[in-house]
């Protein structure tokens, strides 16, 4: 079994990082670059920047915030928020983003994958899903616009296509768990996971230590983003990381890597 990652997410609004609820109600928790200097201190595995408002606003991400935390930090980071063509993928990584991660304009344009991935490689790829339940469909429903607009599509279904077209990773939100604390949607999770061959980034509920942990065990994620309890001091990398060693869940740290035994 590979190391499972941890990974801090720092969502950006003008040039500030903010979080809300359920992608709402938003508060201001601190500058990106100082706040990405701490986290790899602590050993974060990598770290996500995502510009949340710039899909919406229809404006490319701030290139110089990509540079200026490029220049503070050694370990990988992804870059996501208004990334619409090859050239903004090119952009962002000659900014010094080790991966691009791809949503809305993905889901309008599944070529920008295909494309991006041909060139750039898999690897720096990440197809960023927002998923919410859905009574009518009884399914998980793709959301596109930083959470405001319905698709009407699974997103088991889109994972499977994002797949198809060459992404290297999921990072799937539930939206019904962002920023609640209540725990991820452990269904969604185990239900992406088991129907692609990709690595899966659970993302959207981490409340409590137990909670990385329960979701790791029950849907087999290849790694856990959280972002409250990170930005508030109220959990550590390293009490994350320690609590996932005692259930034999290999992870790595600064100076050694625990391998399940």
């Amino acid at each position: 079994m590979l190391c499972v990652r941890i990974i801090p997410c720092l969502d950006i609004k003008e040039g500030r990082v903010v979080k809300g609820v359920k992608f709402i109600n938003l508060i201001d928790a601190g500058d990106p670059v100082e706040n990405a200097k701490i986290y790899a201190e602590q050993g974060a595995d990598e770290l996500t920047f995502l510009d949340i408002t710039a899909s919406v606003e229809k404006r490319k991400i701030i290139r110089h915030l990509v540079e200026s935390v490029a220049k503070e930090i050694f370990i990988p980071f992804s870059v996501g928020g208004g990334i619409r063509t090859v050239d903004d993928v090119e952009n962002i990584l000659m900014g010094g983003a080790d991966k691009v991660s791809i949503n809305t304009s993905a889901f309008q344009n599944p070529k920008l994958i295909y494309e991006s991935a041909k060139i750039f490689g898999s690897q720096c790829i990440i197809c960023a899903i927002d998923a919410k339940w859905n009574e009518k469909m009884n399914e998980y429903e793709v959301y596109l616009n930083g959470g405001r607009t319905p698709t009407g599509v699974s997103a088991i279904e889109w994972a499977k296509q994002a797949e198809d077209m060459g992404a290297g990773e999921i990072l799937l939100t539930s939206i019904d768990r962002d920023g609640t604390k209540n725990g991820y949607e452990l269904n969604l999770t185990k239900r992406v996971v088991e129907s692609i061959q990709l690595p899966v980034i659970a993302s959207g509920g981490a409340g409590k230590i137990n909670h990385f942990l329960e979701v790791i065990e029950y849907s087999k994620a290849n790694a856990v983003l959280a972002a409250s309890v990170f930005h508030f001091r109220e959990i550590t990398i390293a009490q994350v990381k320690e609590e996932l060693k005692k259930h034999k869940i290999p992870v790595r740290t600064k100076y050694n890597v625990f391998i399940e035994e």
